[in-house]
């Protein structure tokens, strides 16, 4: 399908792979989307600045790259942001059309979703009926619509009240309108007198206005003098509501002795940034929140198909998807400059699962072919990186869930293809393996479907996110007895770290004690690794520890205790494991602790020795240091590849993967059992 991305202040079209179906969301075949002259051309601008400028604009991810260059190292850190400015971005977040396979006509918005694009994955939050009576057209500005309708319900404006109107852009000319639909008197401001003049054509007046019942910004302005004007217009206890972007310098004398009200209004409405309305499909009851941005982008549709808001004079031209560029360029170079301008889509879009590379990387025969699955930040991070250094592997293909996304990576790190749906690198009898780097919950499932198919598989951490996931793998192996290399990304094992201390404690005549401290970090509670997706930090992160003492003392857990401290995110506590050989470990794991402190450290105490490991760096005994953390992610890649073409035992025995899941689960159990008691 094609797509329209934004890349160094250019938007051109590019072929990428259709969207695949996922639950709770719909497949929309797009007839129009509409532009936004403020959001899209800003973004524009900003494309276009030079790095060095970029930089002085947002030193928050200077420092942030000066952080990931003294963790990960030069060429890390140079293929990561080299990734980020050669690949282009979606734009674009209000559209319509036809929910595929079947005539029902949607409206839809949000920039993750409703992009300029002939096939758009949506969340059913996000979509909306059209009226019968409505066209395409029209229906595509539906975001534009309820971002001006949450504002004026931010007003409140009751009938015959005043109302000032500052800006004259689309958003301003739909809420004067919108405003006189609710008995309203309304006067409208802009430099611009076509704008000024055009607002009259509705209904709006031009003229001088003062102490009036409220002022709605829709103007953009990095003068904080448009604020300051909207006080001194209002009424002794009136209100602003701020919807567009303008400066915020405030002048206490302008609002403090009037008592007046500002608002901020956000977006469409409630549920706007929050994921679980979004993109769960989790609804605000309407008796508590009667218009959420769904049902505001309904009602706008609402007034559109009734004519009380007219937006036919506001559209300024309609251009078919392949002159984008045109279209873009009429926005900044037509005089007066245009309120509103659309794309029109071809109405059958050709359906293109797979995107083939051209520069893809020449295969060589002895090569294991490889299709990595999930290609967020830490697969772009680590594992591609490490992927295109090992001659062992050829990247054949990778899959993400963005089209745009699958087909940059694929480009970068020289893969033979992209896609969006992973059953497509199952049914390709070319591929050897899978590397899975997807999201928590999808790590089981994947795993089995690619294990069913004959592929070797590593996945990353956490191999099942609960104990029915893990049977079920465990299961197929006992009825499978030659299936395919499984590998969860225990990869701390692996690090010369983990292997140092391996072989100093092989000959131990005692049990060992093992300390282990993990300083994680705080996770805000709204982030994905707390919620369903990632199962939480003891599931998620905790059972690399679980791993490495299973490694270690190579012994069966015979026991389990663990004390937590009671958190929204559950991620403090102490574990403790003791062992068939005799060896008891702990694990202390903490979101409390100061981020200048090392990560991680560990203590071995056995036979008169003790063997200090700090944060991946440095090892007491042996002797061993490095300038980054070096965590074995490299390593793993090569003992997964050594098994798949010399075969022998695995790189972790399926035991010891099942283990550090069965303690993960356990412990988690004991958590939810004693935040009960309390």
């Amino acid at each position: 399908m094609k797509q329209v991305l934004m890349k160094q202040g250019t938007v051109y079209l590019e072929e990428v792979p259709d969207p695949t179906p996922e639950p709770g969301y719909k497949i929309v075949r797009v007839s129009h989307s509409c532009i936004s002259t403020g959001t899209e051309l800003s973004g524009l601008k900003s494309a276009s600045m030079p790095l060095w400028k970029r930089a002085l604009t947002q030193p928050d991810k200077v420092k942030k790259a000066l952080k990931m260059l003294a963790t990960k190292g030069f060429a890390k850190t140079k293929s990561i942001i080299q990734g980020k400015l050669t690949a282009g971005s979606p734009t674009g977040y209000s559209a319509a059309g036809f929910i595929d396979g079947t005539s029902a006509r949607v409206a839809c918005a949000g920039a993750q979703f409703a992009n300029h694009a002939e096939i758009i994955q949506v969340p059913e939050n996000l979509i909306v009926p059209i009226p019968p009576s409505l066209d395409f057209a029209s229906a595509s500005t539906v975001a534009l619509g309820g971002i001006a309708l949450q504002g004026i319900r931010r007003a409140q404006p009751t009938l015959g009240e005043t109302f000032v109107v500052i800006g004259l852009g689309f958003l301003g000319q739909i809420t004067g309108q919108m405003l006189l639909a609710n008995g309203c008197r309304v006067i409208g401001m802009d430099l611009d007198p076509h704008r000024v003049a055009l607002a009259e054509t509705f209904g709006i007046e031009n003229r001088p206005a003062t102490e009036v019942d409220g002022v709605i910004i829709t103007a953009a302005s990095a003068s904080s003098e448009v604020i300051s004007t909207a006080f001194k217009l209002c009424r002794k206890k009136g209100r602003v509501v701020l919807v567009g972007d303008v400066g915020l310098n405030l002048k206490r004398s302008d609002f403090y002795q009037k008592e007046l009200d500002f608002f901020i209004s956000t977006s469409y409405g409630p549920g706007r940034y929050d994921d679980r309305y979004e993109e769960k499909g989790f609804d605000y009851p309407i008796g508590y929140v009667r218009w959420t941005e769904n049902r505001n982008m309904e009602e706008y549709l609402r007034l559109l198909s009734e004519k009380k808001v007219k937006i036919s004079p506001l559209i300024h031209s309609i251009f078919p998807i392949e002159q984008v560029s045109t279209a873009y360029q009429s926005l900044s170079e037509t005089t007066p400059k245009p309120l509103l301008v659309l794309l029109s889509y071809p109405p059958s879009a050709n359906q293109q699962k797979v995107i083939v590379n051209p520069e893809a990387h020449p295969v060589k025969k002895e090569q294991i072919q490889l299709a990595v699955i999930g290609a967020g930040g830490f697969a772009k991070e680590m594992h591609l990186p490490n992927i295109q250094t090992l001659k062992q592997y050829n990247l054949r293909a990778v899959v993400s869930r963005s089209g745009h996304n699958a087909k940059a990576v694929a480009k970068q790190f020289e893969a033979g293809y992209a896609t969006t749906d992973y059953q497509e690198v199952l049914k390709d009898p070319e591929i050897d393996a899978v590397l899975i780097a997807t999201r928590h919950h999808l790590h089981s499932s994947m795993t089995l479907d690619a294990l069913r198919a004959g592929k070797h598989v590593l996945v990353e951490k956490p191999l099942a996110l609960n104990p029915e996931e893990l049977q079920q793998i465990v299961d197929f192996y006992a009825s499978t007895p030659d299936a395919p290399i499984l590998l969860t990304g225990f990869n701390r094992r692996f690090s010369k770290y983990g292997e140092g201390i391996f072989k100093a404690v092989q000959r131990r005549i005692y049990p060992m004690i093992l300390n282990y401290r993990m300083n994680a970090g705080f996770l805000p509670k709204e982030h994905w690794v707390h919620g369903e997706e990632g199962g939480g930090r003891n599931i998620g992160e905790a059972c690399h520890i679980y791993d490495l003492f299973t490694y270690l003392t190579n012994s069966q857990v015979i026991k389990i205790d663990a004390h937590w401290i009671p958190t929204p995110t559950n991620d403090n506590f102490i574990a403790v494991l003791t062992f068939h050989d005799g060896s008891i470990a702990t694990l202390t794991y903490t979101s409390q602790g100061s981020k200048d402190y090392p990560k991680e450290q560990l203590e071995v105490f056995v036979d008169g020795k003790v063997i200090v490991l700090n944060d991946y760096k440095s090892l007491s005994s042996p002797k061993l240091e490095t300038l980054l953390p070096e965590k074995g992610q490299k390593e793993e890649l090569v003992a997964f590849a050594k098994a798949i073409q010399e075969g022998g035992e695995w790189p972790i025995p399926l035991w010891q993967q099942v283990q550090a899941m069965e303690i993960a689960f356990q412990i988690e159990s004991k958590c939810k059992a004693a935040l009960h008691l309390n």
